[in-house]
């Protein structure tokens, strides 16, 4: 197998493995979002799609964006192992973008969920304890 064979199963290893992934993760943070979004808009469950069709739009694009912006290697690849550690370190870069992505979704939308609850929050008991002022001559 030449050195050309060995890269291009790499890379499309590499990019099999990335669209799959990306495709998995974005279905389920796209079902398990949509009940997270109806309760940071609630009454409006169009508004909670729409906001998680974009949020998925937004997912599939930065991810696959990146997944093929980091497609080429500078490394010459002339061995099975040489196109296996191109690979997995090409999928762990991948992953762990995938991971920062989905973490800064949550982020985002725990930020969203809480805005969404401030004007449902009861308002603020006013305080029931009165400071009583020292007598003269007590401390």
């Amino acid at each position: 197998m030449g050195t050309s064979n060995f890269l291009l199963f790499a890379y499309a290893t590499y990019s099999l493995a990335s669209v799959l992934l990306t495709v998995f993760l974005a279905r389920t943070l796209f079902k398990n979002g949509q009940v997270f979004l109806e309760d940071v808009f609630p009454g409006n469950p169009r508004m909670a799609g729409a906001v998680n069709q974009l949020l998925v739009v937004g997912f599939y694009l930065l991810n696959l964006g990146y997944a093929f912006l980091t497609l080429q290697t500078q490394n010459d690849v002339v061995s099975a192992l040489g196109a296996f550690e191109v690979l997995s370190s090409k999928l762990g870069r991948l992953l762990v973008s995938l991971g920062i992505v989905h973490f800064f979704n949550l982020f985002v939308l725990q930020r969203m969920r809480r805005h969404g609850q401030l004007h449902i929050a009861p308002p603020p008991v006013a305080a029931q304890l009165r400071h009583r002022e020292p007598i003269a001559g007590q401390l």
